[in-house]
């Protein structure tokens, strides 16, 4: 995926510079895509590497620049925050004003769906709920095939910790709900509200830090939000679906299996799979099962494989590039120069389908589900009207105290303790410089559970008396949590830097978080090494043993670790 963004920077940047006639001949020449002008554009340069930078080029720097700016803004998952922030204080401020009730109309406005007798109506709402959502369930679904793949859930020792302290983060909170609605049969079917955490807006937060903590942080927590998708994915899926119809269940296994022999025929274009997958929204929605489901279905089903290989591509594409050079006309006219044009078309269309089409799709997708789906859910969902409601009233119903206590408390303490005794146990470790505080922190933070959880409340009550005093509990609970896990985390960062600890690499953008989980595989099977060559004498070569707060060791650290060598 890292590699993927830095090839979509190339690429989308080097279609940029196709601004000048010669350029437009070779677009037309090779449709390819994105991937494929970055190429072209590297015989471009070759062919200018021996004189001066022509204006030409330096107006593609240009366009390069102004480029990662705006894919850095759109990959950011602070902004996206901000963004779903912005969506939900909007909608918070027209619920209590008089312009409410015009709010409401347009949001419930009919628009009929289908074809031929099979066909549904749905409001505008419903169509972000049901529709929209599922490409932020597709976007889940990818992540999740990402870390299953080559992430942190590759290797079971490695994933025992977030998936345990996931695990914890959501059995506690039940706990919590459970306890204050065991005696109400109608409210305690929303037992899972409170187990959801917010990948964006918790990712968001610790973003503000900055290098302030360690980037094994950053993996935790979003490894964590990862398996807790993956938990919530299943309780939407087997208790807050309708009673489903097995003909259309049916036609929906019909319509994966499709896909997946798609993926077994290694079909490497996006089209089939993005065709057949509104096939498979529909009858998952006709079924009585959320649709949303089908979404993560159809992220399994797309090929996360390359369909070149990346070694022969490289020798390859080396050599067209020689046969590019060798081709170039100076003084002929572009559309004179066929033989060049024709190495470039066909250089582009290999280097198109050197991109696994999933993490295509991924790239394609992060910034319209953060940017655009998440925000329109928030603007949509955060509508709590408190006008004539007594708080007093709301604050004492067990509705609010099990949602409200399960994300607050219960969220923190399922993850703290579930970590903490995977650890003790030494069935797995903490991440590289990153101690009982950053955990602890990262758990607070664990509580932040806007989009998911006001998603599980409105399948899980039919009272909309019941919805607004969930949703009051989850912004309340997930603002308090967003706060108190934010100060927690910058209050322990001051403390290590009075102390002089600095940490190996700051948190930046997902390209740096997927290459530091990468770093954590290598680094965690190199302690494991040193540990048990090191068992009999005692010593531990790991790193992570100079300082209690896990961090890179200082000039002073190892003077002091060669004297006692010496010695």
């Amino acid at each position: 995926m890292a590699t993927d963004k830095a090839s979509a920077q190339n690429s989308d940047a080097a279609e940029k510079q196709q601004t000048g006639a010669s350029v437009r001949e070779n677009a037309d020449a090779s449709p390819a895509g994105e991937e494929g002008a970055h190429t072209a554009g590297a015989a471009c340069a070759v062919e200018n590497s021996q004189g001066n930078k022509t204006p030409f080029i330096s107006e593609v720097s240009g366009h390069h620049r102004r480029y990662l700016k705006l894919l850095e803004f759109t990959h950011s998952t602070t902004k996206a925050a901000g963004f779903m922030l912005l969506g939900a204080i909007f909608s918070l401020i027209v619920a209590n004003s008089p312009a409410y009730g015009s709010f409401l109309e347009f949001w419930h406005t009919e628009i009929t769906l289908g074809f031929g007798s099979a066909n549904t109506s749905m409001s505008l709402a419903h169509i972000i709920n049901d529709i929209f959502m599922c490409l932020f369930f597709l976007l889940v679904g990818l992540e999740i095939k990402y870390e299953m793949t080559v992430g942190e859930l590759t290797n079971i020792r490695q994933a025992i910790l977030p998936v345990g302290a996931a695990i914890g983060g959501v059995a506690v909170p039940i706990i919590f709900y459970v306890a204050f609605n065991q005696g109400s049969p109608e409210t305690l079917g929303g037992w899972g509200v409170p187990t959801a955490t917010d990948i964006a807006f918790a990712l968001g937060i610790l973003a503000l830090l900055g290098s302030r903590v360690p980037a094994g942080v950053r993996v935790f927590l979003s490894t964590l939000a990862v398996a807790d998708d993956i938990i919530a994915i299943v309780v939407i899926a087997v208790f807050y679906g309708h009673a489903p119809s097995v003909l259309w269940l049916l036609a929906a296994l019909v319509v994966l299996g499709a896909l997946t022999a798609l993926n077994r025929l290694h079909f490497y274009s996006l089209w089939p799979y993005v065709l057949l997958g509104v096939v498979l929204w529909y009858c998952v929605f006709m079924s009585g099962v959320h649709a949303t489901i089908a979404g993560v279905l159809l992220a399994f089903t797309i090929p996360s494989g390359s369909r070149v290989d990346l070694l022969s591509f490289g020798r390859w594409s080396n050599k067209q590039l020689k046969e590019i050079r060798a081709n170039f006309q100076p003084d002929a006219p572009v559309l004179g120069q066929s033989d060049y044009l024709k190495e470039v078309s066909h250089l582009a269309r290999v280097a198109k389908e050197v991109v696994p089409p999933a993490t295509r799709l991924e790239r394609m997708l992060y910034p319209w589900v953060y940017f655009a789906v998440l925000p329109l859910f928030a603007l949509t969902n955060a509508d709590v009207a408190l006008g004539g409601t007594s708080f007093g009233a709301i604050v004492a119903d067990p509705v609010f105290l099990g949602v409200f206590a399960g994300l607050l408390l219960g969220k923190p303490i399922g993850i703290f303790l579930f970590s903490f005794l995977i650890v003790k146990l030494k069935i797995s470790s903490l991440p590289n410089n990153v101690n009982w505080a950053h955990i602890f922190g990262a758990a607070l933070l664990g509580g932040v559970g806007f989009t998911m959880a006001i998603f599980v409340a409105n399948l899980a009550y039919a009272d909309p008396g019941q919805i607004l005093v969930a949703k009051v509990a989850i912004l309340s609970a997930s603002l308090l949590a967003g706060i108190i896990g934010f100060l927690f985390l910058l209050f322990q960062a001051n403390i290590a830097m009075r102390k002089g600890v600095t940490y190996e690499e700051p948190i930046l953008d997902n390209a740096n978080l997927q290459a530091h989980a990468a770093h954590e595989v290598k680094r965690r099977k190199h302690d494991k090494h040193e540990e048990a060559s090191a068992g009999e004498s005692g010593q531990k070569a790991s790193v992570r043993t100079v300082s209690p707060h896990r961090a890179v060791p200082t000039d002073e650290d190892r003077q002091a670790a060669s004297s006692r060598k010496d010695a």
